[in-house]
């Protein structure tokens, strides 16, 4: 399948996403800056998110519309003014999309309700991301999935009936290229709980590209996905964390998301493919291995013994498994301290 025109799977690198979010800090200079670095850092694409705090939840201060977690890094704050803090003005998506495409990146959005969909339409953005918080949306996704662009849906706190729910919902309007991203909602999220052993089992559970949507501090996590098969990583993305923001605690900093993407093409590249017995590569280093070489000068008819006969390096001679066949056998000929041991050591000379 194809994201614009990046080719995404396991046949190629990593497609990585810049998740603007909420770090734009309600300014459209610093959220173009935004997509300057992460075209410098080595992004395919940026992701913005398409809302208002209208669209999104009720301006009360009843009990459920306001943070109750100690936990949290939003703890008291009322849901509409965090959303109205956070959101990306409409009249911002053109202009960041435009920049992003300056730089040859991809440049699409989570759209939060059916408004935001016909919007971003409009755009004709090349793929469409359902936040793990709306998987369970399902008459959202069915209108994202008529649009037939890719849909990139993360999967965090799903069973795997509610994945199947959205998945079959996407399919049946005519969603072609679907991708399931492992996301473990918290924020910041920690390794222990990201359970990356998951990829694989939803890649052959419902037969779609897998990627991570990371929300863990720094890139180790991230690198080990694409050892397990993600082919996309989404990580939030500021310019720096000592700025603020709603999401900058958990978001990489330029130099961090260049070591993301440096390290995940390692990563990428290491994967290969199932090989035995040396590669081309390795053909040049064959001559250290041990093997057997006769180190005294003999003449005909001695005998090899462990004195005369050991196994060392360089690797021309016969494999140190012959070394017992070969020990108490007479050669044939005078043989030269140095000499790789082979079977015709034990054949006459012909005059």
């Amino acid at each position: 399948m194809k994201i614009g025109s990046r080719d995404i799977g396991v046949a190629h690198k990593p497609y990585l996403i810049a998740e603007m979010s909420g770090n734009h800090n309600q300014s459209l200079d610093r959220a173009l800056e935004i997509v300057d670095a992460a075209a410098a850092s080595g992004a395919d694409a940026v992701k913005l998110q398409t809302y208002t705090a209208e669209t999104m939840t009720l301006d009360l201060r009843t009990p459920g519309f306001v943070i109750d977690d100690p936990k949290s890094l939003w703890n008291g704050r009322n849901l509409y003014d965090l959303y109205e803090e956070a959101h990306t003005p409409w009249d911002w998506h053109a202009p960041i999309m435009e920049r992003a495409r300056s730089h040859g990146m991809d440049c699409f959005s989570s759209p939060f309700d059916f408004t935001a969909v016909d919007f971003l339409e409009a755009l004709d953005v090349p793929a469409y991301k359902i936040a793990s918080f709306e998987l369970l949306d399902i008459p959202l996704i069915e209108r994202v999935a008529a649009t037939g662009k890719p849909i990139i849906m993360s999967t965090g706190m799903a069973t795997v009936a509610e994945i199947g729910e959205a998945v079959m919902a996407a399919r049946r309007v005519g969603a072609q290229d679907i991708i399931l991203l492992k996301c473990t909602s918290t924020y910041p999220a920690e390794p222990l709980n990201t359970n990356l052993a998951t990829i694989p089992t939803i890649r052959s559970a419902f037969n779609c590209e897998v990627g991570l949507s990371d929300h863990t501090m720094g890139t180790g996590v991230a690198v080990a996905s694409v050892a397990l098969g993600a082919s996309l990583i989404e990580k939030h993305f500021t310019l720096a964390r000592a700025d603020g923001g709603v999401d900058s605690d958990f978001s990489l900093e330029p130099a961090e998301f260049q070591a993301l993407r440096d390290e995940c093409d390692r990563a990428w590249q290491a994967m290969g493919a199932v090989t035995f017995g040396g590669t081309t590569a390795e053909e040049g280093s064959r001559m250290f291995r041990r093997s057997l070489y006769v180190v005294q000068d003999m003449q005909a008819g001695d005998l090899l013994t462990a004195e005369n006969l050991r196994s060392i390096r360089p690797g021309f001679g016969l494999p140190p498994k012959f070394l017992n066949t070969l020990i108490g056998r007479p050669v044939a000929r005078p043989v030269s301290r140095g000499t790789p041991a082979d079977w015709s050591l034990f054949m006459p000379t012909a005059d």
